[in-house]
């Protein structure tokens, strides 16, 4: 950092000179730095996959980094994942209002745009840093299949398919050659698998990778078992040809 820009870094509420927000951009830098997440919307659903590496003795049988909003709507973090349970709760209680006030379910973008808001409130007000996780939120609504991420600047985008976290430039770049508009659940849960693989350490195995699907026809949040984590993971090597693995 240049001696001009010494101290910008200090407050949130101050711009540098240069017109940028220190402490928005450290919380980005803090998303990156965190273990993968994907998202893939498919004709027929959604699904979400997260990197999770539990220690011998820890009890890893439930995701960390995958949340239930409703029954219809999920989402996975990368970043600082306390964080990202504080706007789980948040979520919840916005959803289980939107059914009380309007009878019905809450569609995705809203949640989204919700929990958009309350990221970009944190940029412009002392006194609390920003969030420092970014979201992949799935759902299916009224409108169909959704899939957004939101980041720590209060910004909310409508994708087909996504990651975020440790090497997620390299697994959007393997989604964008691989993704297919008219691609089946199976399809898009072996493909977020074989982004999970691309970006991580471990080559082998499932015991790293938790996974949650949304159908189109059910509506309803499901936690992938490990059996079918596996019979993913056998798919994505046998459809998709990672570099490096």
């Amino acid at each position: 950092m240049l001696p001009s820009q010494q101290g910008y870094d200090r407050a949130i509420t101050i711009f540098s000179p240069d017109g940028r927000l220190y402490q928005v951009e450290y919380a980005i830098e803090t998303v990156r730095r965190g273990a993968i997440a994907v998202g893939v919307k498919a004709k027929d659903g959604v699904v979400i996959a997260v990197e999770e590496k539990p220690r011998k003795l820890q009890i890893s049988e439930n995701a960390h980094k995958i949340f239930q909003i409703d029954d219809h709507i999920g989402f996975a973090a990368a970043g600082y994942i306390p964080d990202a349970r504080s706007q789980a709760d948040n979520a919840r209680f916005f959803a289980q209002s939107n059914r009380i006030v309007y009878d019905e379910p809450v569609d995705v973008e809203t949640v989204a745009k919700h929990l958009a808001d309350q990221c970009q409130q944190y940029t412009q007000f002392g006194g609390a840093r920003p969030f420092g996780v970014a979201l992949i939120i799935a759902g299916v609504d009224s409108h169909g299949n959704s899939l957004y991420l939101t980041d720590p600047s209060g910004t909310y985008i409508a994708y087909d398919a996504v990651a975020i976290g440790s090497g997620s430039e390299q697994a959007n770049d393997f989604l964008e050659k691989n993704y297919k508009a008219d691609m089946s659940l199976d399809d898009a849960a072996a493909l977020a698998t074989a982004c999970i693989y691309l970006a991580s350490d471990q080559k082998e195995g499932t015991d790293h990778i938790k996974m949650s699907e949304i159908k189109t026809a059910s509506r309803q949040f499901v936690k992938v078992s490990e059996e079918q984590i596996a019979n993913y993971a056998k798919a994505a090597k046998q459809k998709f040809q990672t570099p490096n693995a």
